[in-house]
């Protein structure tokens, strides 16, 4: 069962309505971790480090009830579940992309401000340089 609105009418924009879906500290660390592949409950766990046990399950299940990720469980001995995303779920992480840009952007400008080296793939790639502006002619 799909339950996509948790307060209807209580939405002042759309922001707050994403919100209602993502919010918390790791719901968003979540769909970042299924977005690289479809995981069982114990990779979850390690993909996402600090998370318990107890929220980690209760956001799984709120993200399903969201319609955000599927829960597919295999009839073995031992029993087998996987989580993987949506389409909803996908397209909820495509409109998170431009968010996680901004915050990549925004902690290296708080590094090089600060005078602090960077650390991370970008880093080691060495700051971006701008290309060098046309001659004004005329």
């Amino acid at each position: 069962m799909t339950r996509i609105v948790r307060r209807p009418g209580a939405f002042v924009c759309g922001i707050d309505a994403a919100m209602d879906v993502i919010g918390g500290k790791w719901k968003v660390l979540i769909l970042w971790a299924l977005n690289e592949k479809t995981s069982r409950f114990g990779e979850l766990r390690r993909a996402v480090p600090g998370v318990t046990e107890k929220v980690l399950s209760s956001h799984l299940k709120e993200l399903e009830d969201d319609g955000i990720v599927h829960r597919e469980v295999y009839a073995e001995v031992p029993p087998r579940v996987e989580y993987s995303l949506t389409p909803l779920g996908l397209s909820l992480n495509a409109a998170l992309e431009p968010l996680g840009a901004w915050g990549r952007d925004h902690i290296y400008r708080g590094a090089e401000e600060s005078g602090t080296e960077e650390s991370g793939p970008e880093a080691a790639a060495g700051p971006a340089v701008e290309p060098a502006a046309e001659p004004v002619r005329g």
